[in-house]
């Protein structure tokens, strides 16, 4: 059997930056509160001529630059997001149309924050069962369309962006470069987190999800280490969703990754969703703060209290 590997990424952000002192004459609010409380200074926001689909192909062609392959090298293109507004033609087959594919499988998966992780445990499962050679898997999400900007407790963390992975099938017998991965939810608490209503809206109970992620998160992110072969201190890097700082930095401690760079994209970009790992992990790359070969745990959690994790070698 064969494995997969990451050999490439890509980011985009949308050139329009919100900081919290234009929150701050739109809701109450205070640069000070937001710091506070998550941690975040800045956000990229899309316009209404700007889809999330534009946003995905974005990230993909700068992830299929980075690899050197043609778009029609890929035969397996998916794309996490809770924000696209039409059913069909879905998220996936606008970037095949926008790049210019030629006939790839195209799914889009909506796991909502954990999206991303969900996604590229999909492409790296299809690889190893041969039912396809390359995939573009990317995070979109345009929070922009989705939130209350009246609401001060949720309108402060959004951002908008994208992060695309290029990813192919290793030879057998090869090292795989994708761990396995370890996934799950608690549906029961599915109300924390919601995208619902006409039209959508982003709500959340903020206490339940600290909670949650602060207390039940990190056990399961170190038994993916272990599914690995791993140890915490041997990860050079933990990418978690880039939800609040407050959530990141105890996480990342309780996982006991005492020699990791620990994303922070938060700060700059806000909660872009499914788009927050894998925009994350471009950036650290892009910045040489972490080097191919290396182990990064990714873990991604959020909406309808899913998770999904696993550790990959940097490309």
């Amino acid at each position: 059997m064969t494995g997969s590997r990451v050999v490439a990424l890509g980011h985009y952000q949308p050139a329009k930056v919100l900081t919290n002192e234009d929150l701050a004459a739109m809701v109450d609010t205070s640069d000070e509160w937001i710091r506070s409380r998550v941690g975040i200074e800045t956000r990229h926001v899309a316009g209404p001529d700007e889809p999330v689909d534009e946003l995905a192909a974005h990230a993909g062609a700068k992830a299929l630059a980075a690899a050197g392959l043609a778009p029609a090298d890929i035969d397996l293109v998916l794309v996490a997001t809770s924000t696209a507004i039409d059913r069909s033609p879905n998220t996936a087959a606008r970037v095949a149309a926008r790049l210019g594919m030629g006939s790839p499988a195209v799914m889009d998966l909506n796991v909502v924050c954990a999206g991303f992780t969900h996604a590229l445990a999909t492409a790296d499962h299809a690889l190893r069962a041969g039912s396809a050679t390359r995939a573009l898997v990317i995070g979109a999400d345009k929070m922009a369309d989705v939130t209350d900007w009246s609401d001060r407790t949720t309108c402060v963390l959004v951002g908008d962006g994208a992060g695309a992975a290029v990813v192919e099938a290793t030879a057998p017998g090869a090292e795989p470069g994708i761990g396995p991965v370890l996934w799950g939810s608690v549906p029961e608490m599915g109300h924390a987190v919601r995208i619902e209503g006409t039209p959508p809206r982003f709500a959340q109970e903020g206490q339940s999800v600290y909670r949650w992620a602060t207390t039940q998160l990190p056990p399961i992110a170190r038994k993916v280490c272990e599914r690995a072969g791993i140890t915490p201190e041997e990860l050079a890097a933990v990418v978690l969703h880039q939800a609040n700082l407050r959530i990141i930095k105890p996480v990342a401690q309780k996982i006991g990754a005492v020699n990791a760079v620990i994303a922070r994209d938060v700060v700059q970009s806000g909660n872009t969703s499914a788009a927050s790992i894998p925009m994350a992990l471009s950036k650290l790359v892009e910045r040489g703060e972490i080097e191919s070969g290396d182990p990064v745990l990714l873990f991604g959690f959020g909406g309808n209290l899913s998770y999904a994790g696993q550790v990959i070698r940097c490309p």
